[in-house]
């Protein structure tokens, strides 16, 4: 299809951010007003994609399994809290991947675990994100106003580069992702605060300078950008009056005193060998927290061997009980490089001058040079608000009588979780909630 050009005022981005730029590699604050043209394919948004249950549950279980894998691969490398939305990074690296040929797409298909091919891939993206739209309808948000669960998706591009019309329609249709049109060449910096502005705005101020100075060059040619908010309340809340002050127990074992949320109602639960599993839902009960509690001693060993099977399986063991749950309020933001995370889960190719990313531009020129994640997320007594953002760089080649007492006071795993697909929006760990 044909590409239309058109006018827009200066636009703020969201959470995930792919990044191209061109081999070989700072720039003044966007003027006030300044405008950015928009290069936006003539392909309307598919809203009636063709993918059937089959196609979604694939997905989803891919998703799972790569967001399982980057998590243990992150968690083996630091000592600290963690979280990240595995879906965030899916999406942003599923547009960049939709230009991927030869061995660098099947080395990407392995390492995302995206086991539908193309054809079927991006529409299933396509139908998941618009199911994921209709989530919360008359629910309410942490902080009394709305639910939130916003994906957002765009795209940036070097203002004189050609790029390939029918991977903009691709994206058009399945993402609904046009393209701003920026120089990077002129004005790296000006770009780069332009797109932080955006993440920022749409992540309602909690994901800030996601693409930190000096990424952005010369040489980068192309900045996909997807962006994911979630802003819900817990179908039951904690009361406020019920938190007290009490100790939590990090791996050490030396106790830190923390906030501690607390409430006797009815939870999806399940216990194994060596570990409790709780699920909280969220208002409207299409998503919910589940809280992944190793006994004392068992923290690593279970973290270890947390795989897509044995998540699947604790899931379906959930059922209803009376629980007395002690938990600790919680907050942190988590940033990295993805970039040896990727390679090492099955994609190196993507990251050197072998890449082949034709798809995108009709030439073999272009490789990822650094994948960029920033996560956000503050849980209390009346709910739960996450953001997070990724950023992909590429240049140039060149129920008993009694209520069961649970507390929540030792390290644990949780992830947020969409029910009905069972995608993973967000996963994360508490190693210590005393700590940022």
């Amino acid at each position: 299809m044909k590409s239309v050009l058109r006018k827009h005022g200066v636009v703020h981005l969201f959470l995930v951010a792919v990044l191209l730029s061109t081999v070989g590699c700072g720039v003044a604050r966007p003027r006030p007003g300044a405008q950015i043209v928009l290069a936006q394919s003539d392909v309307p948004r598919e809203t009636a994609p063709a993918a059937g249950e089959d196609a979604l549950d694939a997905l989803a279980a891919g998703n799972q399994a790569f967001a399982l894998e980057l998590y243990r691969y992150l968690a083996d490398r630091g000592e600290g809290n963690l979280f990240l939305s595995p879906h965030s990074i899916s999406v942003a690296l599923a547009m960049t991947y939709a230009g991927a040929r030869s061995t660098t797409e099947a080395e990407m298909a392995e390492a995302l675990h995206f086991t539908l091919p193309q054809h079927q891939l991006h529409p299933a993206f396509n139908a998941l994100d618009l199911a994921l739209s209709q989530r919360g309808e008359g629910s309410e948000g942490k902080d009394g106003e709305g639910f939130r669960l916003r994906v957002v998706n765009a795209l940036w591009g070097q203002q004189d580069h050609a790029f390939l019309e029918t991977y903009l329609d691709l994206l058009a249709r399945n993402y609904g992702a046009g393209m701003r049109l920026l120089d990077f060449v002129a004005d790296a910096e000006a770009a780069r605060q332009a797109i932080n502005g955006w993440v920022s705005e749409q992540t309602e101020g909690r994901i800030e300078d996601l693409i930190p100075e000096g990424a952005l060059g010369e040489l980068t040619r192309l900045v996909l950008t997807n962006a994911i908010y979630f802003n819900a309340a817990w179908a039951e809340p904690f009361e406020e009056e019920a938190t007290q002050d009490g100790d939590f127990f990090p791996l050490d074992g030396t106790a830190v005193e923390v906030p501690l949320m607390r409430q006797q109602t009815g939870f999806g639960y399940t216990a194994g060998a060596g570990y409790q599993v709780i699920e909280l839902p969220y208002d409207g009960h299409e998503l919910s927290m589940v809280i992944l509690l190793p006994d004392t001693g068992a923290f690593e060993a279970f973290e270890a061997g947390l795989d897509q099977a044995q998540l699947a399986a604790i899931l379906a063991e959930l059922s209803y009980q009376q629980l007395d749950l002690t938990m600790p309020r919680f907050e942190m933001t988590s940033k990295f490089s993805l970039t040896d995370a990727l390679s090492a889960l099955g994609m190196p190719e993507a990251f050197t001058e072998a890449a082949d990313f034709s798809g995108i531009d009709g030439a073999r020129a272009l490789m990822i040079s650094d994948v960029i994640h920033q996560a956000f997320v503050s849980v209390d007594e009346a709910g739960t608000e996450a953001a997070a953002a990724t950023a992909v760089i590429m240049k140039l080649t060149s129920a008993p009588a009694e209520p069961q007492e649970v507390r929540v006071d030792r390290p644990f795993i949780f992830v947020i979780r969409d029910i009905q697909t069972g995608a993973l929006l967000f996963v994360g760990r508490v190693m210590n909630p005393a700590a940022s």
